[in-house]
């Protein structure tokens, strides 16, 4: 979830509440919840998030921040 504090956009858990980073743009909050969310789902699925397939995630990390 994205939330506006202090004059910045700030990407938070929406279950703990961690934060993800802070932002001066709506646009790049964005980019950076498309990018947590996508490793979300490659721990869902199982896929590895270490060597393996780094380029593929490479790959798709910047067709999703291209859009």
């Amino acid at each position: 979830m994205i939330r506006k504090i202090k004059g910045k956009y700030v990407v938070l858990s929406e279950t703990t509440g961690r934060r993800f980073g802070s932002y001066d743009t709506l646009g790049e909050a964005k980019r950076r919840l498309r990018q947590v969310e996508y490793f979300k789902h490659l721990a869902e699925r199982g896929l590895p998030a270490g060597k393996a397939g780094r380029k593929k995630r490479i790959k798709n990390l910047q067709r999703i921040a291209s859009r």
